[in-house]
C-alpha cells in the first residue's frame, strides 16, 4: 500500500490473540513526524484489526514516506484491503 507495508506471520501457538508491531524509520522524517505516524497506526489498528485481522498472528505495520500525508479514511480503507488480501 502507498502509506505502509503490512506483514503478517502466524504464530502457530494456539493463542487467538493478535499482536501488533509498528515501526517507522528515520528516512520518513524527524521524531515528531515518526511519532505522529505511529499514533495514527495505533488508532488504525484499534479500529480495523479486531474485525479484519488474522487471529493468532503477529501484524507489523511499517510506515512509508507517503503515509503521513494520506487521509485517515484512505489509510483505514487500505489497511482493511490489505488484511482481506492477506487472509485469503
Amino acid at each position: 500500500m502507498p502509506g505502509f507495508v503490512l506483514l503478517v506471520r502466524a504464530r502457530d501457538d494456539a493463542d487467538p490473540v493478535m499482536r501488533i508491531g509498528i515501526t517507522v524509520s528515520k528516512k520518513v522524517g524527524n521524531a515528531v513526524v515518526r511519532n505522529r505516524m505511529k499514533r495514527r497506526f495505533r488508532a488504525l489498528a484499534r479500529e480495523v484489526l479486531p474485525q479484519a485481522g488474522i487471529p493468532g498472528a503477529d501484524h507489523v505495520l511499517i510506515g512509508r514516506n507517503g503515509g503521513i500525508e494520506r487521509d485517515y479514511a484512505e489509510l483505514k480503507a487500505e489497511l482493511a484491503k490489505a488484511c482481506a488480501k492477506l487472509s485469503r
